[in-house]
């Protein structure tokens, strides 16, 4: 079992790895659990627990931001209606919202989407900064 601590775009990430069979790891990010196979890990398991075992963990931790469910703000998650890059963040944690404020913009296909709040309330938490790459489905700020 090999432990890190990783900061992707200000926010932090604990990581556990777990060597399975073979290619095959369990991975925990933030206390969420994936099986994960390694892409240019040694077949054998006993050599997975050497030094290509860190190299593997990053594209876990990178991945990461998928997993937003582990993020610690209570509330009503607004997620981006489409896959796009974050041009604009335009509300702060602690601020108060009102259901159709612009919360951030999102640019995909060369068009700017506006995201808006969904309710009246206060942002809990921002999972996004400006210049993040999104699907579509990811959280982008939490309202409770």
């Amino acid at each position: 079992m090999k432990e890190y601590k990783f900061k992707i775009g200000g926010k932090e990430y604990n990581v556990t790895v777990n060597p399975k069979e073979g290619k095959f790891y369990d991975v925990t990010v933030n206390g969420a659990t994936y099986e994960v196979e390694a892409e240019n890990a040694p077949a054998a398991a006993p050599v997975a627990q050497s030094a290509p075992a860190p190299v593997q963990a990053a594209p876990a931790a990178a991945a990461a931001p998928a997993a937003k469910p582990a993020a610690a703000g209570a509330g009503e998650k607004v997620e981006s209606p489409l896959p796009g890059v974050i041009i604009e963040v335009s509300v702060k944690e602690g601020q108060a919202v009102k259901a159709g404020q612009k919360v951030a913009v999102l640019e995909a296909m060369k068009m700017e989407n506006e995201i808006p709040a969904p309710k009246d309330g206060t942002v809990t938490e921002i999972h996004v900064h400006k210049g993040d790459s999104l699907q579509e489905g990811d959280p982008v700020v939490t309202i409770a």
